[in-house]
């Protein structure tokens, strides 16, 4: 399983298409820094097919006044869950 981190917006630029198609099966995306808009309702749809495997950082959600408008779709972890799948991980791929 490989890790995926997204930094930017899925608003801007391809960086979001480029994980996306990047992504095999099994693997985990996790959106961190601006990534994190990601996780609003109105990004939901860019994410489907990805129930389960989709994560956002809390720290960065709340930093960003977000942490309660996230889709249901989106699995919050904190900085410990994100060295969690780190492990859990064959490796990680970050997206910038």
């Amino acid at each position: 399983m490989i890790l995926h981190l997204l930094n930017r917006s899925p608003a801007t630029g391809g960086t979001v298409d480029d994980a996306l198609a990047a992504m095999g099966p099994g693997d985990r995306l996790l959106l961190i820094e601006d990534g994190v808009l990601g996780a609003l309702p109105a990004q939901a749809s860019l994410f489907t097919g990805l129930a389960g495997r989709l994560f956002a950082l809390r720290e960065d959600l709340s930093a960003r006044g977000l942490l309660d408008r996230c889709t249901d779709q989106v699995n919050i972890v904190d900085v410990g869950g994100f060295v969690t799948l780190t492990e859990e991980a064959d490796k990680t791929v970050s997206w910038y």
